[in-house]
Parts: C-alpha cells; sequence; structure tokens
C-alpha cells in the first residue's frame, strides 16, 4: 500500500522505522507537528519524526493544523491507501479521515478499550497494573473508540518507569503495526469492534497530579515516581522549592516516620508515607542536575525531624 505516516514524539520513530523497511509498502509522506522550540535558547527544532523522514528523503508535512486546506488538498494529491498513526498529537477532522480508501490506523500503547487518551503508559504504571501492552485500530471521530485490528501484551516489571516501559512498547508496537498494515492489505485482517466494558481513560498527566502526597501508601507514592518518569516528573516540596523525586523505592521493614518525615543516615535517605517508610535513592532539586538522594542530603544538612511537602 501507499502510506502517509502520521506520529512526532521519538516513541514513534521505531514504527516508521518498520515500515520504511517493509517491502511490501511505500512511506510516500510523514505529517508531523510543526518545528517547536526547545532548549535553553528556544529555538525552532523539528520533531524525531521529521528529522528520521527527511534523513531517509521522504516528504514531510507540518500544517498548524490537520483542517487546513493546504494540508488537505496534497493528502488528496498523495492518495494514499492507508495512514498509520503513532503519537501525532493532533485530532484529525473527518475531511483528513476520509481521505485514505482504507482508513487511518493508530498504534496505542494500551489494551484497549483500557487507557483510552494521551497517557496510557503513565496511567497503567500509577494504577499498579501488571500487564499492559499495544493494540492497532482504525481511528474514528471518537476518543481511541475505534475497532481493533491486533493487540500485544507486556508485562510492567516491578521497577519499570514510564519511560522504560514506553521504549519496550514502541519497539514492539512496531512490528505489530508493520503486521497490521500486511493484514489490511492482503485482507487477512478485520478490525473487531471493542467491548462495551472495561473502558477507562487516560488524560494527559498533569504537573499538579504528579506531586506525591506523603499520606498515601508507600506503594502509591512508588507507582507515582515511576509513573511520572520521565515526564512530568514527581515532585514534593522541600523548604519551599520543589524537589522531583527521580528514584525512590518502598521500605517494608521501617514503619516509625510521619507522613513527609525526612530521616537523612550517611548513605540513606527516608521518607515517612502513610504505610511504611520509601528510600529516596535519586532527586533534583530545583534548577539543579539529578543527584544522589544522599549527597543532596549532605548538602541541605537535614534536622532530625523535617518534613517534605510543605
Amino acid at each position: 500500500m501507499k502510506l502517509v505516516f502520521a506520529g512526532t514524539p521519538e516513541v514513534a520513530v521505531p514504527a516508521l522505522d518498520a515500515l520504511i523497511a517493509s517491502d511490501r509498502h511505500e512511506v510516500a509522506a510523514v505529517v508531523t507537528r510543526p518545528d517547536a522550540p526547545a532548549g535553553r535558547g528556544r529555538r525552532l527544532v523539528a520533531s524525531p519524526v521529521a528529522e528520521r523522514a527527511e534523513e531517509a528523503g521522504i516528504e514531510v508535512l507540518k500544517p498548524a493544523r490537520p483542517r487546513d486546506e493546504d494540508f488537505l488538498a496534497r493528502l488528496r494529491e498523495i492518495a494514499p491507501d492507508c495512514c498509520p498513526v503513532v503519537a501525532y498529537g493532533a485530532l484529525l477532522p473527518r475531511t483528513a479521515l476520509d481521505v485514505p480508501a482504507r482508513g487511518w490506523v493508530n498504534l496505542h500503547f494500551s489494551l484497549l478499550p483500557a487507557w483510552r487518551g494521551a497517557a496510557p503508559v503513565q496511567h497503567s504504571v500509577m494504577a499498579g497494573d501488571e500487564v499492559t501492552g499495544a493494540s492497532t485500530f482504525l481511528i474514528e471521530e471518537g476518543l481511541d473508540s475505534g475497532p481493533v485490528y491486533g493487540v500485544l501484551t507486556e508485562e510492567i516489571r516491578p521497577t519499570d518507569t514510564s519511560g522504560d516501559l514506553l521504549t519496550r512498547l514502541a519497539f514492539a508496537g512496531a512490528g505489530l503495526l508493520a503486521a497490521t498494515m500486511d493484514g489490511i492489505e492482503d485482507g487477512t485482517l478485520h478490525a473487531v469492534p471493542q467491548p462495551a466494558e472495561g473502558v477507562t481513560l487516560a488524560p494527559k498527566i498533569t504537573v499538579e497530579d504528579a506531586q506525591v502526597r506523603w499520606s498515601d501508601p508507600a506503594l502509591r507514592v512508588d507507582r507515582v515516581v515511576r509513573g511520572c518518569t520521565p515526564a512530568p516528573g514527581a515532585w514534593t516540596l522541600f523548604r519551599g522549592e520543589r524537589l522531583k523525586l527521580v528514584q525512590a523505592v518502598p521500605v517494608l521493614d521501617r514503619t516509625d516516620l510521619a507522613p513527609g518525615e525526612l530521616s537523612a543516615g550517611k548513605n540513606n535517605v527516608y521518607v515517612g508515607t502513610g504505610s511504611h517508610a520509601v528510600e529516596l535513592l535519586w532527586v533534583q532539586p530545583q534548577g539543579k542536575k539529578p543527584m544522589r538522594a544522599a549527597d543532596w542530603a549532605r548538602g541541605v544538612r537535614i534536622p532530625h525531624g523535617e518534613l517534605l511537602g510543605l
């Protein structure tokens, strides 16, 4: 089939690579979000998908909005058979959905109908799921509600951050998306409607969502830290400034600390929660680079009984 691939961040690049490598399909163009300011200089930078497409000599389309008539006209000129999508980052209007004869097919990083929305992997980790996966489905105007072509499953490991899990799903999902294109092309794969039961939503995780509440049990604190790593980053307040929590682990045998109470030794930093303590392994003070929690604690000289979160 002739394909137009839509995607933006680094997590979409493995899928684009898999389709470029396919000997059954042609990636005629790529649709991605416009260049965005990045870094200290805030200069405009192309998306990872745009950079990869340009390296491969593929036409790149960067509409400000996918309903823009110039973009739609070019899409109609290309006349793709199908448009595979991975984390494009904008809602597709009906005028765009109607262009490819076989529709737009999205690779979504959950087992639909669970975790429909922008942040399925983060929500899955924060909810304590033991298994997640990826699904390919035909995009319709509802939120991730279209019929499903294929799925794969992936175990969530006890120490997985959302970044760890998303990386594995991106590479496994690339194969799933390529196989879905093959099945659509040869007529062996047909989309099946999602069940009405089991629908959960995964809206974007905000900075406020990422604030750790020390009155929560230690396992919940652990899930928030892992689920919000690398973005937006779990955090708490320390002496009126944000302290990012990069890595923390529950300590089941320590229950002597009140919620938020710090206990700093020579090589360890513990914080009380609503159940047992957690040990801070890596933190990032405001305006600084990540550092070992023990080094941070020595520098700030934590007195007995000082609290996080105030």
